[in-house]
């Protein structure tokens, strides 16, 4: 996961904590006899990274914590212990039927007695209760080191994984320098790498920055137009430089300046698409899955943007034996095959090559932005895999560019392009069939989005007076709360 902070009194960080390679990944570990990729990345034990969640979230409580931690874990335990099965789970359990199927303690918890869980279905979930316990009474250690520790390696042993004790000892979180870029007079700060997410962001802002998207029109063809060619290009850098700062050296500085924006704008046409076969990383050579967002602003002002995944619905599909919880499958995060497209499409290069200790690249964009006058405006971020960043894009825009309200802003139609493969994607009933086709004869690929819905931003606004209003995308039934 990754987490960047805004306190009131203007102090801003970034916490990296990111699942690593196992000391035993190597470079061609997914390929077979024949160089082609298998499903080892995404299913089973060879896909687990070292889990980061916990540690991170503790190295956030040791800095700027103000409750004991054993408070902070009390609800989540108190869930493991049961809670009423809503629509949206019962949909996910059923969706991800096959994938629970495949191991025996993930059947067990998740299938009770063999069946699909109904709305309305008491869910319990008591070795993860215990494991919550664990967490809650040792901090940091009661995950990484003890019985916890023990089941996890246990379980990767029982199935061929990687992960090992002196992984998990050796795990730790990173507090990194956030990215801090300006859009239209406004200060924004998102996430650095291991996440490529704010330097794309911030790609992306320095080349819309050129164009005046009000007098364009929402949602025009114009519009639309000009999103897909400056995504574009923005992925095309991402997808080559961008990998594990412990790892790689990156132009950071050159990709997010506002010259080298005005050099990539000076390559789009108003009239016509771009080939993304045409559109290649423009500095030279280089050196929805499972995702969860939450934004919070506290009494005083603070701001946190957290968002965190285990990638696929239901990750690995492994969960561990006695602890309750799934693994991860963040290993296809890695180029597994440089050049090759992973499970969202995303086609990366050597950068983000599997290394032993090394973070995977990731598309995670918690993002706080600040008004003219350095007050916090907005907090937002967005599961959605290779779409989160358009999605953050898209809210900072709608709210900036378009003068939205958070809640419009958040619930308006979405639409995304990744560089690869060359085509916009839309969400149902996004896009009208004139604007679809004013598209094409512009020269761009456009197609439904193969789910219902592109992304599920969670945001809170400052507004004049000084009152937070915070919105949950309709798209996956969160909620916004006050106190």
């Amino acid at each position: 996961g990754f987490m960047v902070i805004r306190l009131t009194d203007g102090t801003t960080a970034s916490l990296d904590y990111r699942e690593r390679a196992p000391s035993a990944a190597s470079r061609d570990m997914y390929l077979d006899e024949n160089g082609d990729l298998s499903e080892a990345s995404t299913v089973g034990h060879l896909a687990v990274g070292v889990p980061g969640t916990v540690a991170g979230l503790w190295a956030a409580h040791q800095r700027f914590g103000s409750m004991s931690w054993a408070e902070l874990v009390a609800p989540a335990m108190e869930l493991a212990e049961g809670f009423e099965i809503r629509e949206r789970q019962a949909r996910s359990f059923a969706q991800s039927e096959a994938r629970l199927r495949l191991f025996p303690s993930t059947e067990a918890i998740f299938l009770p007695g063999g069946h699909l869980p109904e709305v309305g279905d008491w869910f319990r979930q008591l070795d993860l209760a215990g494991a919550l316990g664990r967490i809650a009474g040792r901090g940091h250690d009661g995950f990484y080191r003890g019985r916890t520790a023990d089941l996890i390696v246990a379980e990767m042993e029982s199935g061929g994984g990687l992960i090992t004790h002196q992984d998990l000892v050796q795990y730790e979180a990173s507090w990194r320098d956030p990215i801090r870029f300006t859009y239209r007079d406004h200060t924004v700060i998102s996430m650095p790498p291991s996440s490529s997410g704010g330097a794309t962001l911030a790609a992306m802002a320095k080349i819309i920055e050129g164009y005046d998207l009000a007098s364009i029109g929402w949602h025009s063809p114009a519009h639309i137009h000009l999103l897909a060619e400056a995504w574009k290009r923005a992925y095309a850098d991402r997808n080559s430089y961008l990998a594990d700062p412990d790892f790689r050296t990156m132009p950071l500085e050159r990709m997010i300046s506002q010259e080298y924006g005005a050099e990539r704008r000076a390559g789009i046409s108003m009239d016509h698409a771009t080939p993304s076969a045409e559109v290649g990383p423009g500095l030279g050579p280089a050196d929805d899955g499972e995702t969860t967002h939450f934004s919070v602003v506290d009494k005083d002002g603070n701001a946190v943007s957290v968002t965190t995944t285990i990638n696929s619905w239901f990750g690995s599909g492994v969960t561990v034996t006695g602890a309750g919880f799934v693994l991860n499958n963040e290993m296809d995060d890695f180029s597994a095959r440089p050049g090759y497209p992973n499970q969202f499409g995303l086609v990366q290069g050597e950068a983000n090559a599997i290394e032993p200790g090394k973070r995977m690249l990731s598309a995670m964009t918690p993002t706080i932005v600040l008004d003219s006058d350095g007050e916090l405006l907005l907090v937002v971020g967005s599961p959605g895999g290779a779409t989160i960043i358009t999605n953050v894009f898209q809210q900072l825009s709608n709210v900036i560019d378009f003068g939205m309200g958070v809640r419009w802003g958040v619930n308006a139609p979405r639409v995304h392009h990744q560089h690869l493969p060359d085509r916009i994607q839309y969400e149902v009933g996004g896009l009208s069939a004139q604007l679809i086709e004013a598209l094409r004869v512009m020269g761009h690929t456009v197609e439904l989005w193969e789910d219902p819905y592109i992304g599920d931003v969670q945001a809170i606004m400052r507004l004049p007076d000084g009152t937070l209003a915070g919105a949950s995308d309709h798209r996956r039934g969160g909620t916004a709360v006050g106190y």
